[in-house]
């Protein structure tokens, strides 16, 4: 197809000009296509993929050709940087062919980090890997999030995402709560802060061909689950704030919005024990249109967390459409309820058909259906798409997994690193033998804790195990060590001094591991030889603590949802850290 004379194609024109032109061109179909954002995966080789067996993700011809999408989030790992580079712009190609040759938006959950949950994130794979985000708030710098968020830019920019499906900017309240290690922490005025710095890093001073636009979530702030489970699951539907503290969780989202945030993605919960209406929060008008968009003046895109209207395989198995509060209402009518509530795009979704329908019936209007668009199609100008949708392969390999931007990466994991004890000065270790669990390396230990001055046991935060597969990837439930675990830790203290190295991806009842450890070294996501670098003495520990610690899973229960800082007692303040 040869688009080259039409006018949404001239960059001389100004953006407004050019998305006129090609809104008045678009049938409703085409309309209704560029309104879902669903996964899409790399076929072998590198080639577009068909059907994904066992899901409702649609053969990627089909889903471009047929559907008239535009906008995907890529899920999983890819093979290799070349392969992601040379896939995406076989897809670009393949849009380009349509009849108006909209290009692909093409998405992702975060890829720095450590973290790999299908529906959350994916570890860093190639890509240069930092601390989670709970990390970067321990280091409470900045500057330093903000380098971090430029140079997630330039990696994603070079295999040609655009959008980053983050910041995740909810408040962990609710200690018990899976999805704390995405956050910024407890505090609002330190989450607003971090948050602002990394969106300039990824979109800079305004969106442009050079920016990857940040889907800050989830609107209104997703942390005071109820008993801390998670709405992923229709058993953790119900957000609650029985301290009255709905403001709070709004505040980042105050400096978000002032920093230039571009794209809006709400959560699932629904509100529960409030004046608003007990339905999940993309379909409940009074928060997209009366706090986003009315009261804040947001008008940018807003876009539903995934699988909301269709009912889905994955992994496998079974997952429930994720429709709180209007579950008893057919797919046409909570469709109708999305648009109606001020959203502009269903994520996870491949329904087009749906908004054709409500269109045809006369239940929703062209006019509104535009608004979205316009929005849309707006930010595909703004970030240079229609220029040159395609990446440079070579540069793309040079670029992701940079030796500096590995180093730098490295460098915050050992920094972010947070010391709870250290009895007797036991750390830093220096030259003495060591002995480990739970730890893989190549530096020279011994075989029993007999022979050791200090013993180094690597554990991770406790949960309750879940069933399915990816259910189990959320770690949800009870925040104390089994006893077996506890009483590894007494025995190791018995026979030489212990080094606790603790992984949190939330809070956890950390009173016995203190009583019988000589230290306690917690991560927010590192690899072994970052720790062992931090215990060595080769680096010091910089971090504080993001969150308190409670002293136990009864003050966490007896405790508010929604208000910080409210257990009993704590073990450790937000902001403890000693230092060597």
């Amino acid at each position: 197809m040869n688009h080259e004379n039409a006018p949404y194609r001239d960059p001389s024109l100004d953006v407004e000009a050019r998305v006129d032109d090609l809104l008045a061109r678009m049938t409703v179909e085409e309309k209704a296509g560029l309104m879902f954002q669903h996964m899409i995966v790399i076929g072998d080789g590198g080639q577009l993929a068909g059907p994904v067996p066992d899901t409702n993700i649609p053969d990627t011809l089909q889903a471009i050709d047929d559907l008239h999408m535009t906008h995907f989030n890529l899920l999983g790992q890819a093979p290799d940087t070349r392969t992601l580079a040379e896939w995406h712009n076989r897809l670009q190609e393949r849009a380009a062919a349509t009849r108006l040759g909209i290009p692909v938006t093409l998405s992702t959950d975060p890829r720095h980090h450590f973290t790999d949950n299908l529906g959350t994130a994916a570890s860093a794979g190639a890509f240069s890997q930092w601390p989670e985000t709970l990390g970067l708030a321990a280091l409470r710098d900045a500057a330093l999030v903000e380098r971090f968020a430029d140079i997630a830019r330039q990696e994603y920019l070079a295999v040609g995402f655009r959008v980053a499906l983050h910041p995740q900017i909810d408040l962990s309240t609710e200690y018990r709560w899976s999805r704390i290690s995405g956050t910024f922490g407890e505090d609002a005025d330190l989450t607003g802060d971090l948050v602002a710095a990394y969106i300039r890093g990824f979109q800079g001073a305004q969106i442009g061909r050079e920016s990857v636009s940040t889907m800050t979530k989830h609107f209104p702030g997703g942390g005071p689950q109820q008993d801390g489970e998670d709405p992923h699951f229709p058993y953790g539907r119900e957000q609650v704030y029985p301290s009255g503290r709905f403001a709070y969780h709004l505040e980042p989202f105050r400096k978000a919005l002032a920093a230039g945030a571009s794209q809006i993605m709400p959560y699932y919960g629904m509100p529960v024990g409030t004046d608003l209406e007990e339905v999940a929060f993309a379909f409940n008008r009074q928060v997209i249109t009366g706090i986003l968009r009315e009261e804040l003046g947001f008008d940018g895109i807003v876009c539903t967390d995934w699988g909301l209207v269709t009912d889905a395989m994955l992994l496998g198995e079974p997952a429930v459409a994720r429709a709180w509060g209007v579950e008893h209402l057919d797919e046409l009518s909570q469709v109708q309820k999305i648009i109606e509530a001020g959203c502009d795009q269903f994520g996870g979704e491949a329904r087009p058909e749906l908004v054709v329908e409500l269109f045809h019936t006369g239940r929703v209007g062209e006019d509104r259906i535009d608004v979205s668009v316009r929005r849309l199609l707006r930010e595909k100008f703004r970030l240079g798409l229609f220029e040159d949708p395609y990446v440079d392969v070579e540069a793309a390999a040079a670029v992701v997994g940079r030796a500096d931007f590995v180093e730098e990466g490295k460098a915050a994991q050992r920094a972010a690193l947070t010391l709870l004890t250290n009895t007797d000065d036991v750390l830093p270790t220096r030259q003495r033998r060591l002995y480990v669990e739970g730890l893989t390396t190549s530096r020279v230990t011994v075989a029993t804790p007999g022979e050791a001055d200090v013993a180094v046991i690597r554990l991770r935060a406790p949960y309750d195990e879940r069933p399915g597969r990816f259910e189990s990837m959320f770690h949800a439930g009870s925040l104390d060590f089994p006893p077996a675990v506890i009483a590894r830790v007494r025995e190791l203290a018995g026979q030489v001094p212990t080094v606790v190295a603790l992984y949190l991806d939330r809070p956890a009842i950390t009173t016995p591991l203190v009583e019988a450890a000589h230290a306690v070294l917690v991560d927010f996501g590192a690899d072994d030889e970052a720790i062992l670098d931090v215990i060595a003495g080769d680096a010091s520990p910089q971090g504080a603590l993001p969150f308190d610690l409670p002293r136990s899973t009864a003050a966490v229960v007896a405790s508010p949802s929604d208000a910080p800082f409210s257990t009993e007692d704590p073990v450790f303040r937000f902001g403890h850290g000693l230092r060597y």
